[in-house]
């Protein structure tokens, strides 16, 4: 069998607060490389301490990709990422340098390397009908419509995710055939440009991962996250919107939480505590979809520094 003559490229995955970050900005600086973002909410502008985004003096040590391309008020599909990774994967390659996609978003990750099946684009009137129905009936009496009509996406989709919820429904109404049916087609995406080795990065601990959550949330706090979070509220747009909590920007992890805070509905330490309890729900569902990644291979970032950069070193041409 012929060997894979594909330029190299890195997919750096990982759980929340598993040090994805300063990895990849030295390897990048080490490499010559370029960090793709696979991340849902680092694409929201605003979205900043809350998100961890890469600080002013991160991307001056690296390029990076797929950061504030959208308004919080707007949506990003996994479809659109992938298109806009692929794009900026060409550039990339086309400079010389070596990609590395970086990121805990599985979805984004999946539409990226696997391809998505074919299915209805969205449909703007069908969605604001469906929200519609939505802020009538609530989002659990949807998941409860879907469950009855596509039980096998329904299984997989959580009451309390809107945007999964509408998604679901909008294809089932646009082309009256589950989503789910539509998931099991074949993925018709050119493959990438890049082989790529696929690195996750992950505490051996479940206790240490959790301790790192709470002190980066802290740290986020000090950093003036609750402030973030009423500039955020300030902007007319969503001043404006009928049930901002149904954004996927504010739904994010943290945000969610915080807008309630400052709703008046928790005071600030059931605040702090539920949007930690709410990180970790996130990092075990992202640890959940990378152990299906059968061909990725795992690291514990406080123990494995040396494995890793010799798994790096053993996928690069020398």
């Amino acid at each position: 069998m012929p060997a894979d003559q594909r330029v190299p490229a890195i997919a750096l995955m990982g759980p929340t607060a598993s040090g994805k970050t300063a990895l990849s900005l030295d390897w990048a600086e080490r490499l010559n490389g370029e960090i793709v973002s696979v991340d849902s909410v680092l694409v929201y502008r605003g979205l900043d301490i809350g998100a961890a985004k890469p600080e002013a003096a991160e991307r001056a040590r690296a390029p990076h990709h797929l950061l504030d391309l959208r308004d919080p008020w707007q949506t990003y599909s996994a479809a659109e990422f992938a298109r806009d990774a692929r794009s900026a994967i060409d550039g990339i390659v086309a400079r010389g340098r070596v990609p590395l996609l970086v990121g805990g978003t599985g979805l984004y990750f999946h539409a990226l390397l696997q391809g998505l099946s074919p299915m209805p684009e969205a449909d703007p009137a069908m969605r604001a009908t469906i929200a519609q129905e939505a802020r009538m009936r609530g989002w659990p009496a949807l998941h409860a419509e879907l469950a009855i009509a596509d039980p096998i996406a329904a299984a997989k989709i959580r009451p309390g995710d809107p945007q999964r919820i509408q998604r679901a429904l909008e294809v089932l109404r646009l082309s009256a055939r589950p989503i789910s049916e539509w998931q099991r087609e074949p993925s018709q995406s050119a493959p990438l440009p890049v082989k790529v080795l696929k690195l996750v990065l992950a505490p051996a601990s479940r206790e240490t991962l959790h301790a790192r959550i709470a002190t980066r949330f802290d740290a986020m706090l000090a950093a003036g996250f609750l402030d973030e979070i009423r500039r955020l509220r300030a902007l007319p747009s969503l001043q404006s919107h009928r049930a901002p909590l149904d954004l996927p920007a504010i739904r994010a992890v943290g945000y969610r939480q915080a807008w309630q805070h400052l709703d008046g509905q928790t005071d600030a330490a059931t605040f702090r505590d539920q949007a930690i309890a709410a990180t970790r729900q996130l990092a075990k569902r992202q640890l959940t979809w990378l152990r299906g990644q059968r061909d990725a291979r795992w690291f514990d970032p406080a123990t494995d520094r040396a494995r890793l950069d010799d798994a790096l070193a053993m996928f690069l041409p020398t």
